[in-house]
């Protein structure tokens, strides 16, 4: 008999309880169920179900055996449905939460543009730096940048690194002076990224050490990394920011780096979703087509 077939039979029959139940449900004769458990017990040697005339129960090494097909079954499942996405296109609602600035200048064009190579996909994009838990099923995929919590049952994929820089406008630098130094910062004044009342610290990488940590001071908070950019470029302090978002700026005249040969800190940024033994197209395109795609958009 197929082994496969068999070990889906032995699943059926002890999640409903009954040979007879599992028969009913699979559209089996009792006697054939029956059949497909006793092949696989002769094929190892071993009893799976203990059976009498009133109930029927896993033996200890059936209720292990039972653990392990579970996860052939399921890897089966995914294994043909990878065959069948081959032959598919992503259809239905693809659910992400990111965060606003990167979201809206990064992630979005990206998802955007997925949207238009593929008709039968909806998108439900939800812009926020409000860290949503996606273990809820609220969102099939969610962005996160910086440094990662371990979340049990949630899988990362790295899709870009922002290149983190310190920078001012000439004239704040011409009436404060010049950077020669990390440690010179702290004479300064800074405009700081602050969500839900927590500032985090600037990072320098370090050889073969943790990134040096700075919190400067600051009489300027702000939520929005724009925000912090124009505040920079009106000469109100240092501000800590990618590479990508004050290109422009930079260009232009109205920013400058500071420290310019200071490493740049790489500042993660992943895709995470909740694991599974298939993941669904839609989800897999989506993190293919920003890991392929952002980190063009970060030098």
């Amino acid at each position: 008999m197929d082994r496969l077939t068999s070990m889906a039979v032995f699943v059926k029959a002890v999640d409903l309880g009954s040979f007879a139940a599992a028969a009913e449900a699979l559209d089996l004769s009792g006697p054939m169920v029956g059949k497909h458990v006793r092949s696989l017990e002769e094929r190892l040697g071993v009893r799976l179900i203990n059976r009498t005339t009133r109930r029927q129960s896993l033996s200890d090494f059936g209720r292990a055996y039972y653990d392990r097909c579970r996860v052939v079954l399921a890897e089966a499942d995914a294994a043909d449905a990878l065959a069948a996405d081959q032959f598919s296109q992503p259809r239905g609602k693809l659910r992400v939460s990111m965060p606003v600035h990167f979201g809206r200048c990064c992630v979005a064009p990206v998802l955007l543009e997925l949207a238009q190579l593929h008709a039968t996909l909806e998108l439900d994009l939800s812009l926020s730096d409000a860290l949503h838990d996606i273990s809820d099923g609220s969102y099939d995929l969610a962005i996160r940048t910086g440094i990662l919590e371990d979340r049990a049952g949630v899988t990362a994929r790295r899709v870009a690194r922002q290149r983190m820089i310190v920078c001012a406008s000439p004239g704040y630098l011409a009436s404060h002076g010049e950077l020669l130094r990390i440690e010179d910062i702290g004479s300064h004044q800074a405009i700081l990224y602050s969500r839900g009342g927590r500032t985090g610290p600037w990072l320098f990488p370090r050889k073969d050490e943790p990134a040096l940590e700075i919190t400067p001071a600051s009489r300027l908070r702000l939520d929005d990394l724009d925000a912090i950019a124009e505040a920079a470029a009106l000469g109100m302090g240092l501000a800590w920011l990618p590479r990508w978002l004050v290109r422009e700026r930079m260009q232009s005249g109205t920013l400058v780096p500071v420290l310019p040969e200071q490493p740049e800190f790489l500042y993660d940024c992943h895709a995470l979703w909740l694991q599974t033994p298939h993941l669904p197209l839609k989800v897999r395109l989506a993190v293919d087509a920003l890991a392929a795609t952002l980190p063009k958009l970060m030098t």
